[in-house]
């Protein structure tokens, strides 16, 4: 089985992760990880690890050093690998190159497009 995280939820990883070591909290972690599955890959990663997925991200997240936000990444890839899931990550670079591209240079012409507005003293 593939899974691919998108760049929005590999994001929020990172950020979350980095919250973490910085706070030293992992449950909101924990919960960011497991909203960025989907309901079907949890079930499907849940038959794999005869376990809950909770669970398997909280043992996790005890072997995870809390220092280096790419180690976990790569801690959560080799875990899944273990029981046949192979986990691709989209590159956050590419996030941040999206939400340049949704801008689109044609929403300019709507701000020329505004009737001007007459100053009638």
């Amino acid at each position: 089985m593939e899974i691919l995280l998108d760049k929005r939820a590999v994001k929020q990883i990172r950020l979350s992760a980095q919250d973490a070591i910085e706070e030293g909290d992992t449950e909101t972690l924990r919960d960011d990880i497991l909203d960025s599955f989907s309901e079907d890959q949890v079930e499907e990663i849940e038959r794999r690890i005869d376990t809950d997925f909770y669970d398997f991200l909280g043992d996790t997240l005890e072997e995870w050093s809390g220092e280096d936000v790419d180690e976990l990444l790569d801690l959560l890839e080799s875990q899944l690998a273990d029981v046949g899931v192979e986990l691709k990550f989209e590159s956050v670079e590419a996030a941040d190159d999206d939400a340049d591209d949704d801008f689109d240079a044609d929403d300019d012409d709507d701000l020329d497009a505004e009737e001007p507005v007459d100053d009638e003293d």
